[in-house]
């Protein structure tokens, strides 16, 4: 066999080779070989990010993090590494995400960390492409995300005191963190791993309601071996409640203003400044206007920050989707809870869809100056389709599938979503609850404000009205003997930032009274609309020719055939109202005429070559087509103030 030397030692063909093979990435050495499955060795490495001067550094050497914010639980894993690539492409060298406890403990004492929610190969995607990462794993998020990213079933909990050391919240957060740390510490830099540091929770400062409880959180970390930097994050109005001790305390905002810079000194002498969270542009609301942030102006205010020789992590880089019901709700500064939409494009440098901007563009010129080396080839765009538009073919109505569902609950009085006997006892999350009681009369009907957050309201199955937060008193029709009222009664979204959290049960929350008397004697019918209910209903016998008779609210079936490999495409539904769209399975999203959103994504990787299922469930009309655009319809743009 022919062999060779390397430094004094004779290898064969295959030595070399197999040598050839070996890929250092980010610390981590990865054996390649034909004949089994990649190895993983780790360096363990000392000199991580420090910040013991004004200046970070990293192997001892001077270092800037230039970072953006993409969530893995927003991005379709089939794109992570496109999206990835693009980031670094961009001159960015940190990628910073959220972690979300909803999703990873949907119930509790039950975590998924597989498929879309494999955070560490998220981690290990990182290190092979060359990128650091600064992990914000909570227990809070916000991130404009359902309560914030905390599970729902923390609210069972008459007394719940969320983001404090109450025991029924520390005792949770200590059972996720025995799950999720374990994963996230051997990918730290000190263990060979592209971690450079670990944020403790997110913007508490302006929340702040315990002096305890940030040390709780950073000791959770740490006595779990977090040993990386630690940092926080918070707006200028909570830097001076929102830190810890020995975290080094970064800020959040959009518009430059130099008395927080002054004040980051004063607090922090000879520390790096860092902007934790630069926010490149902004969410948007179901009833309100896309809010952009023009491209110069954010371009401006980064080299501003570039020149004062700071940090800077952009926030989003790339938004991505708030996919099925995660989407969370603003209630800062207005009478009532106003749900995010399903886009979180975020006016950012990669659009939803990881499409190039004008953002992106000159944001890879500004951060072209700050390497020495050329920066790499941008990825090439994903290719788009506007499908034919298909004609629903079939139908069947919300009372048809009440079957589909778990058993019904029986109640005296009206018992909230997060309290139902389903789920194991974890109550219901998202998704929508139908109430019913008999009445035998007609009269005024009201709400008492106990509505979370919207219903449908009908009477032996004929609809009469919506509640909401507007709307307390509808008028029911008289009729004789005994008759069904039925309230449908959506979770639109809970809040995930402000001093409410607590508040954020839904479902009916208290009494509904009929005539000033208060309903008894509720069936409640859980329709969270999970995965396994969807596939039931798919191959279901049940459903109707669309020529028969459409009763609202109900479910709409139609077919997208693709003859090739399939692309990327926005779904429309003009002469749609309001709902949910499914496809293959996947709750892709809500969507309401009131806009500004008109479409919703769908990735190329979700859908089939051949044929495809769509599902809609529509609350109140439909036209009965389906219709496709090769580019997405946020609405009426307005800049953000």
């Amino acid at each position: 066999m022919e062999s060779s030397s390397v430094f004094g030692v004779r290898l064969s063909l295959k030595q070399r080779y197999f040598l050839l093979m070996c890929v250092v990435v980010g610390g981590i050495i990865v054996y390649r070989s034909t004949r089994s499955r990649p190895e993983v060795r780790r360096i363990s490495r000392v000199d991580g990010l420090k910040a013991n001067s004004s200046q970070f550094t990293l192997e001892r050497k001077p270092f800037r993090i230039l970072g953006g914010s993409i969530h893995y639980f927003r991005v379709p894993r089939a794109y992570w590494e496109d999206r990835l690539l693009k980031l670094k492409a961009c001159g960015l060298n940190t990628l910073t995400t959220y972690v979300p406890w909803n999703l990873h403990e949907p119930e509790r004492g039950t975590f998924n960390f597989k498929d879309q929610l494999d955070l560490e190969a998220y981690l290990r995607l990182a290190a092979r492409l060359g990128l650091w990462v600064i992990l914000r794993p909570g227990p809070y998020i916000c991130a404009e995300w359902d309560l914030g990213g905390l599970p729902s079933w923390l609210l069972q909990d008459k007394n719940m005191k969320l983001r404090t050391t109450y025991p029924g919240f520390t005792d949770a957060v200590n059972s996720f963190f025995n799950q999720l740390i374990k994963k996230v510490v051997p990918h730290q830099y000190s263990k060979g791993g592209p971690i450079i540091a670990v944020q403790v929770e997110n913007e508490y400062g302006s929340y702040f309601k315990d002096k305890d409880y940030m040390p709780f959180i950073k000791e959770a970390l740490t006595s779990r071996g977090i040993t990386e930097l630690l940092l926080t994050s918070d707006n200028k109005e909570g830097l001076k409640l929102g830190g810890v001790k020995g975290a080094l305390e970064t800020i959040n905002f959009q518009k430059l203003n130099p008395n927080v810079f002054k004040y980051l000194d004063e607090i922090q002498p000879q520390k790096p400044k860092m902007v934790m969270e630069y926010w490149s542009g902004w969410f948007d609301l179901w009833g309100g206007l896309h809010h952009v942030f023009t491209a110069e102006e954010m371009t401006a205010v980064v080299t501003e920050i570039l020149k004062l020789d700071m940090s800077i992590n952009l926030y989003m880089f790339h938004g991505g989707t708030n996919f099925g019901f995660m989407n969370g709700a603003f209630a800062v500064g207005i009478p009532s809870p106003k749900p995010m939409v399903t886009s979180y494009d975020y006016d950012a440098p990669l659009s939803e869809a990881g499409d190039y901007t004008t953002k992106y563009l000159l944001l890879r010129n500004l951060f072209s100056h700050y390497h020495t080396q050329p920066l790499p080839d941008q990825p090439p765009a994903q290719e788009k389709r506007a499908y034919h538009s298909v004609v629903v073919k079939q139908h069947l109505s919300l009372w048809d599938i009440l079957p589909f569902i778990d058993k019904p609950f029986k109640s005296e009085k009206p018992v909230n979503m997060e309290n139902l006997p389903v789920n194991n006892n974890n109550g219901q999350s998202y998704g929508y609850t139908l109430y019913e009681t008999v009445i035998t009369s007609g009269g005024y009907l009201n709400s008492k404000n106990n509505i979370r957050d919207r219903a449908l309201v009908f009477v032996d199955k004929h609809f009469v009205g919506v509640f909401d937060y507007k709307v307390q008193e509808l008028a029911l029709p008289d009729g004789k003997g005994k008759r069904t009222l039925g309230l449908l009664v959506e979770n639109c979204g809970r809040v995930n930032y402000g001093n409410t959290l607590d508040e954020q049960r839904k479902g009916l929350v208290g009494d509904i009274e009929l005539n000033k008397r208060p309903l008894r004697d509720f069936i409640i019918h859980s329709l969270d609309m999970k995965p396994g209910f969807v596939h039931r209903l798919e191959s279901s016998s049940h459903w109707m020719s669309m020529r028969q008779q459409q009763t609202f609210p109900g479910f709409f079936q139609a077919t997208l055939y693709i003859s090739r490999y399939p692309k990327d495409t926005f779904i429309k539904l003009p002469g749609w109202s309001k709902g949910v769209v499914f496809i293959n399975g996947r709750n892709l999203g809500r969507y309401w005429s009131i806009g500004p959103q008109q479409t919703l994504y769908i990735p190329g990787p979700w859908l089939n070559r051949g044929d495809n299922k769509v599902i809609i469930f529509e609350e109140q009309e439909t036209d009965g087509k389906i219709q496709f655009a090769s580019s997405p319809d946020n609405g009426m743009a307005v800049d953000v103030q």
